[in-house]
């Protein structure tokens, strides 16, 4: 697992093997970061399922200003400040240990930019997430929202606020990008 673009471009990152863990693909990754190529720079980033915090180094590698990383498992919290000492990361990046979907109905703090959700496979949360996402204070009218979900799971075409923009299937997963009508 390494770091595909910006600062960081080529540093692997520590990983484990784990049932909760599949990190996204290196093609997903160059999906969601080209099309956020002209918003990363200076953004609030939320990353929901952190596991590894791949997208999260990757969104503070493309110069984000900061990235909120949530994850539950210790053991992927240990893995996030490992990633974090190896490339030197300081305070832009936040580390939450926390259930995700406690930390959306609990948050009351300003909305992110941006939204990176990778939930578990192995529990099919991606839609349950939205949905949660859709009643939460961490997002507005000007954030995107990118969800990688399996093929087998039924994702909506609209949560709320949050409508789909665009859908793609890439093997066994599908990207979702959400943006809010308003």
């Amino acid at each position: 697992m390494r770091i595909i673009g910006g600062k960081y471009k080529g540093r692997r990152l520590s990983a484990f093997k784990a049932d909760h863990i599949r990190p996204t693909m290196d093609r997903v990754k160059e999906v969601i970061f080209n099309k956020l190529q002209f918003d990363i720079e200076g953004a609030r980033v939320l990353d929901l399922f952190s596991g590894t915090g791949s997208l999260a180094f990757e969104a503070l590698s493309r110069a984000a200003d900061s990235v909120t990383a949530v994850e539950m498992s210790s053991k992927s919290v240990q893995v996030i400040k490992k990633n974090k000492t190896l490339l030197g990361v300081g305070d832009e990046l936040a580390i939450v240990p926390k259930d995700v979907l406690k930390f959306l109905e609990q948050f009351n703090g300003d909305a992110f930019e941006i939204i990176l959700i990778d939930p578990p496979f192995t529990k099919k949360m991606a839609s349950e997430t939205m949905e949660v996402l859709s009643r939460s204070r961490c997002f507005d009218s000007k954030t995107e929202v990118f969800i990688e979900s399996s093929s087998q799971e039924e994702i909506l075409d609209q949560y709320g606020k949050l409508v789909l923009k665009k859908r793609q299937s890439y093997g066994d997963k599908f990207l979702s990008h959400f943006l809010s009508e308003g």
